[in-house]
């Protein structure tokens, strides 16, 4: 064993794989948070509304994703998106186009996986949506509709800033959460990454250098950086918390 000093990391600065990890990781992040957070909102909405009946049941079949072994959903995925015979190529074939290959397809592949996040995780964040939404007292949406307020100005003035810290939460855990996204692209492309390593995640390049090629200490590296990346998002969230005081 030979002690290499701060080589790692000098050569983590310089290993362009390691970029490109961040850089997919930050696509992913973007392409799978975004949408998740509008759906997890109107499905809680819509829980909440009173015209909605068998909630409970709603709450239930909506949470189901988050508790199904991901295994299992990346073997749905995998057929949903499958090159050849998937359901989404099939219905873009009937619609005139070519089929796509999704696995070998750097936005594709990136799409794949997004996929897969928001389905597993929107009926986890509605839930805790919901929850927030359950505080908001009824008196407040009375005393806005006796002074003529719209439907409009009562989600944007009462229910959004009144929604804040939850919507915060929710921000910050699926920031996190992002950064550490690892098993969905190691089902659906395998270690490598896939072609071009289009699906390499940070986390995945941390496991593939440290746990397939036996570089420990390149790993630890590796760690080190995500660690250094969390900590600069938590400071951007931070900013955000700071602002809302």
């Amino acid at each position: 064993m030979e002690f290499v000093g701060f080589r790692n990391f000098e050569y983590l600065l310089k290993d362009p794989l390691f970029w490109k990890s961040i850089a997919n990781t930050l696509i992913i992040w973007i392409l799978s948070t975004i949408p998740m957070i509008i759906l997890a909102l109107v499905i809680a909405f819509l829980l909440n509304s009173a015209f909605v009946k068998f909630s409970g049941l709603y709450k239930t079949l909506y949470f189901l994703p988050n508790v199904t072994a991901i295994v299992s959903v990346a073997i749905v995925f995998g057929v949903i998106f499958a090159p050849n015979y998937g359901l989404i190529n099939y219905f873009v074939t009937l619609l005139g186009f070519d089929a796509i290959d999704w696995h070998n397809n750097s936005f594709g592949v990136k799409l794949a996986i997004s996929a897969m996040i928001i389905w597993r995780w929107t009926g986890y964040n509605a839930i805790i949506f919901l929850a927030g939404l359950q505080k908001i007292s009824g008196d407040i949406y009375e005393a806005a509709k006796i002074d003529g307020a719209s439907s409009f100005q009562i989600f944007t003035k009462i229910t959004i800033p009144l929604l804040k810290p939850v919507l915060l939460f929710v921000v910050i855990t699926s920031t996190i959460g992002g950064m550490q996204t690892f098993v969905e692209p190691q089902l659906l492309v395998g270690n490598s990454g896939g072609a071009g390593g289009e699906g390499l995640t940070i986390v995945l390049y941390l496991y593939q250098q440290a746990f397939v090629k036996n570089l420990y200490g390149y790993g630890s590296a590796i760690a080190i950086g995500l660690f250094f990346i969390i900590i600069l998002f938590s400071l951007i969230n931070w900013k955000f918390v700071q602002r809302k005081g």
